[in-house]
């Protein structure tokens, strides 16, 4: 009776260990993470309750920051897409272009080099049709810095920007939090001089008067001028990548015209910051600028 027990003892504890090392070995890829995923990992983990308590409608926090010298916008957020899919969508210069085009001022957009070390440019202007001379081009140097199997990095720097703008980087980072979800960080920024300001300044007392970004002050009301202006974008581009996201599924020669609903319906559920046309009149001018990117590549 005392060697069954012993031996019953002993089994168990070998079939204990061997669960614990089959759920280990099934475990998301951030259990055995490189040093980057880990910090960001950790990063989805200290934002968990407001990820959950998002006023978006799902889980996404949006930060903003305003200094003397420049502004940022970041989102965190957590995407119904496996890791792969997102390593698909950003991994090369001509794929950023896909997501960048979706951008109600982004005109045009192409890129030279190599897939993960390109120069891309991409013109921007207006939230109108206008013709292509009469846009500003931003020369962005983009670098695929990380594409492991737990983590993805992108970035994109440009010195120069309209208006006497300066500095403007965007970057992208990614793991994954399980086999079907991916945390995405998702940052934008650019700074500024006494010309800028001015500028800006112009455009937020007249055209820009009225709106607002999406974080609330003191007063609980939205912030608006050059802070609520960057939230804005920032919320625009991180809509275009999860619009891109979106159309993976669809076919090859539909996914443009699904990437450009999925961005209109998306920014429609924020209208209160993000609306300026109707869908058809956005859909109608994004199909004019992608054919003359066509015609011109």
């Amino acid at each position: 009776m005392h060697a069954a027990r012993i031996k019953d003892t002993f089994t168990r504890r070998l079939l204990t260990a061997g669960a614990f090392a089959l759920a280990m070995a099934a475990a998301p890829l951030h259990a055995q993470e490189s040093d980057a995923a880990k910090t960001l990992i950790d990063r989805y983990r200290s934002l968990a309750s407001e990820l959950q308590a998002s006023p978006f409608g799902k889980p996404l926090v949006l930060q903003s920051q305003e200094s003397g010298k420049g502004v940022s916008g970041e989102v965190y957020a957590v995407v119904d897409h496996p890791f792969e899919s997102v390593k698909t969508a950003l991994d090369g210069a001509p794929r950023w272009c896909d997501v960048l085009l979706l951008h109600l001022n982004t005109k045009h957009c192409y890129s030279a080099g190599k897939p993960r070390d390109a120069v891309l440019s991409m013109h921007v202007g207006k939230k109108y049709d206008q013709p292509l001379e009469d846009s500003y081009r931003l020369d962005f140097r983009y670098v695929m810095e990380a594409a492991k199997s737990d983590y993805l990095r992108a970035k994109l720097d440009s010195k120069e920007g309209p208006m006497g703008t300066r500095d403007y980087r965007i970057v992208v980072e990614a793991t994954p939090v399980d086999a079907k979800r991916t945390f995405l960080h998702f940052s934008y920024s650019y700074g500024y001089g006494a010309t800028a300001r001015f500028a800006m300044n112009a455009y937020l007392g007249t055209v820009g008067r009225e709106k607002v970004g999406f974080s609330k002050g003191r007063d609980n009301q939205y912030v608006n001028g050059v802070r609520g202006m960057v939230e804005r974008n920032t919320m625009r581009y991180y809509l275009a990548i999860e619009a891109t996201l979106d159309a993976l599924s669809a076919p090859t020669e539909s996914r443009f015209s699904k990437r450009l609903h999925n961005w209109f319906s998306a920014s429609e559920r924020y209208a209160r910051q993000l609306h300026e046309m109707s869908e058809r009149e956005y859909i109608d001018m994004k199909h004019r600028e992608y054919k003359r990117l066509q015609a011109q590549s």
